[in-house]
């Protein structure tokens, strides 16, 4: 099992020890999610295409955190979204349950999960109307498809603990599944990260950070990569 922590908004994370790192900031793990990937990705990405599905890449699914808030304000907005995740390490679904993350989110929400988590592993499932999961259980760089999302959370480990998730070979493998016009969000900014992103035809944003960081990084595939390549 991995360890629980109280982080400094009132919710919980897990201390993952084979990694070295935490699934989320200690300085807050709601507001992090929320702040990184539900307003600075999902609402931004819904102005952008209205009245559309929403298409969900993430690379991490982690604790679900992420999904949760997503399928929350999809139902919520009546957004319907279409999340994938790549995940090489699925964690229990007990250790899902262990975060308290079902209060933060309507019981539909939570107990679709629940229910569908072993399924969605194996196939596309329904967690609640309009709004479908698949976890792929698979390594990032072993990932291939032909389809592309309209949104891409980037939720992988620090390049501190987990370097091989922010090569530029691995970032511009992860841009193909973007559509031209479709939006890159991560909690991280650096320079070799944004080098890598304007190699593969992306413009940059550097947008205020979630609670203990100055910066994150949100970047939008340019219209001219769909004639280049």
């Amino acid at each position: 099992m991995n360890k629980i922590t109280l982080t400094a908004d009132g919710s919980n994370t897990l201390y993952n020890e084979a990694i070295g790192e935490h699934y989320h900031s200690k300085h807050g793990a709601l507001q992090e999610s929320k702040h990184v990937f539900i307003e600075a990705g999902l609402k931004h990405t819904a102005a952008l295409f209205p009245d559309q599905e929403i298409s969900v890449l993430e690379v991490g699914f982690g604790t679900g955190l992420n999904f949760l808030l997503t399928a929350a304000w999809g139902a919520e907005q009546q957004v319907p979204t279409m999340y994938t995740a790549l995940e090489a390490f699925p964690l229990p679904i007990e250790e899902l349950g262990s975060t308290g993350y079902q209060n933060y989110v309507p019981a539909e929400i939570w107990e679709g999960l629940v229910n569908n988590y072993g399924k969605a592993l194996q196939q596309t499932v329904n967690i609640a109307p309009q709004q479908q999961l698949r976890i792929m259980h698979t390594y990032l760089h072993r990932y291939e498809t032909n389809m592309q999302v309209d949104l891409l959370y980037y939720d992988a480990f620090s390049v501190q603990h987990q370097p091989e998730m922010w090569t530029d070979e691995i970032i511009a493998h992860t841009c193909k599944f973007l559509k031209p016009g479709g939006i890159f969000v991560t909690y991280a900014i650096t320079g070799k990260l944004k080098r890598a992103l304007k190699a593969a035809g992306f413009t940059i944003e550097k947008l205020p950070g979630a609670p203990g960081k100055r910066e994150m990084l949100r970047a939008r595939k340019t219209e001219q990569w769909k004639k280049e390549n």
